[in-house]
């Protein structure tokens, strides 16, 4: 939890070197199971500062851990007051020193579809 509380704290602060910090070289960042990676220290740093700016408030649990992986259940309300909240999983797969180099976001939010039916 060390290392999501090292994330949240460098994305409040609009820390891009945060990234350097906490994922390796060659990480591979997916904003979701079926987009393509980010890949890299500068596609991620890219996607960071893109989506900069908005406060939020964040808690934080982890769900698993084996290993090197582990994934964390994250409650995420932007906005002050809070506009749009946010149900999140990360899977993560740490290296040998602590940063990540796999990073998989689940993100579901109210009123948004969760099947793939039509209805």
């Amino acid at each position: 939890m060390r290392w999501v509380d090292g994330y949240i704290d460098a994305w409040r602060a609009e820390d891009p070197q945060g990234v350097e910090r906490l994922f390796t070289e060659d990480a591979r960042y997916r904003r979701s199971p079926y987009e393509k990676s980010n890949v890299g220290h500068d596609a991620i740093k890219a996607f960071w500062l893109a989506d900069a700016g908005e406060s939020f408030a964040v808690r934080a649990v982890p769900v698993a851990v084996d290993g090197q992986s582990a994934v964390v259940r994250l409650d995420v309300a932007y906005g002050d007051p809070a506009q749009q909240e946010y149900r999140d999983l990360w899977v993560l797969r740490f290296a040998d020193d602590g940063r990540v180099s796999d990073f998989e976001e689940w993100a579901y939010w109210p009123g948004k579809p969760y099947t793939a039916s039509a209805e």
